[in-house]
């Protein structure tokens, strides 16, 4: 029986898809639910699994291809097996060669012992020595996308030419779709917000002492570490509630208050930032935050993260401090009006009581959209994140 492989249904947001890589050939064998294909929407990359056991009959679509939703992409032979190899003539005994001396192992390129388990998956699958694959990720890493090319092609990638003296090498490649959208939206934040950044600093040691006091007993009964993110995230929301012009956006001429905090939390890919959603923070504790980031870091390193998972948020958190960025004025992610830039902490000597003491500081910005959010409400939205992480136990009171 054939049976039709669609693309799978995209919400309103995404107007098409573009094959990026068969994991199938036709007449090879697959099971039911192992992935057979991925396709690259502007914001993740979605992959269809097989609906049944059987054979790959037919792929209407190759790679590189542009699809829309529930277009017919792939036929599978239900119940079939693949078929059996040709076989091998038999050859008469030769006699023996000396045996070559043998060649030293390949040794692994930077970041192959660091693959994602979708690369991992994906070297497993179509037998690549990931050794052999020049890496384009962070430090050299071999991405998931990296297997796949190298797949396509077959042959070891020839050695990259040593740069002559006085020689300019350039190499072009296309955006990706996520990359082009990502310049997009940007462009359309740049072009379409009157943005405007305020700036304040914040006194960590409170922070700093409650992780140290209670973070053990924390993982002990939640399973899960106390980081600084649930602080902030937790204080966002709070203050979110007093400053709801904030939490709001523009749509048109009008403005459109909205009555809950579903915060986006800015994860970076090696394919580009995210910014998967945790809705109702204001119903969440410490622990759920923690356990919604965490899950969301894993599902983005694995390319797992749906579509679902991105879509919606009133405002956004970024911390560009896991990179060690001292200060940043971070970009609006629209249609949302603002967005907290975190950044790294820093011992410094700070004036408390009269007395010089050093502390752990860090510098806090707000990005805004100045159509409907003026700068006094701003400032007082980061003044009062500022007072609830400096005394944190207010957050706590919900005070």
């Amino acid at each position: 029986m054939s049976i039709e492989v669609k693309v799978p249904v995209l919400p309103e947001s995404v107007s098409d898809a573009t094959i990026a890589s068969w994991h199938k050939k036709v007449g090879e064998a697959v099971k039911r639910d192992e992935n057979l294909v991925d396709l690259e929407t502007d914001k993740v990359v979605l992959e269809v699994p097989s609906p049944v056991d059987g054979v790959l009959k037919e792929i209407r679509h190759q790679a590189g291809d542009t699809v829309n939703s529930q277009q017919v992409i792939a036929v599978l032979e239900e119940g079939a097996a693949a078929p059996a190899p040709a076989p091998v003539a038999k050859e008469e005994p030769k006699a023996a060669a000396p045996a070559p001396a043998k060649a030293e192992a390949p040794k692994a390129g930077k970041g192959v012992d660091e693959l994602s388990p979708a690369g991992r998956r994906v070297a497993t699958e179509e037998q690549i020595d990931p050794s052999k694959v020049a890496g384009t990720g962070r430090d050299g890493r071999v991405t998931k996308e990296d297997l796949v090319n190298y797949g396509k092609g077959g042959a070891a990638p020839a050695p990259a030419a040593k740069p002559t003296p006085g020689s300019r090498p350039e190499e072009r490649v296309p955006m990706t779709r996520m990359r082009a959208k990502i310049a997009e939206r940007l462009m359309q934040s740049k072009n379409s917000i009157a943005m405007l950044t305020s700036f304040n600093e914040v006194n960590l040691a409170e922070v700093v002492k409650m992780r140290k006091s209670l973070g053990e007993q924390f993982q002990k009964t939640h399973g899960i570490k106390l980081g600084f993110m649930s602080f902030f995230v937790k204080a966002v929301a709070e203050a979110l509630k007093r400053h709801p012009i904030v939490n709001a956006s523009v749509d048109g001429n009008d403005i459109i208050y909205h009555g809950y905090q579903d915060i986006s939390i800015a994860v970076s890919t090696d394919k580009g930032l995210v910014t998967p959603v945790l809705r109702d923070v204001q119903d969440m504790s410490f622990a759920d935050i923690e356990k919604g980031i965490a899950e969301y870091a894993k599902k983005a390193r694995d390319g797992k993260l749906s579509l679902d998972d991105l879509q919606g948020g009133t405002f956004t958190v970024t911390n560009g401090g896991t990179f060690g960025s001292l200060l940043s004025t971070p970009i609006v992610n629209p249609p949302q009006s603002a967005i907290l830039g975190m950044h790294t902490i820093k011992e410094r000597a700070i004036v408390e009581n009269g007395q010089v003491i050093a502390a752990p500081m860090m510098y806090i910005a707000i990005s805004y959209d100045h159509r409907i959010i003026d700068g006094k409400d701003a400032v007082l939205f980061l003044v009062d994140i500022k007072d609830q992480l400096e005394n944190p136990q207010r957050m706590l009171l919900g005070l």
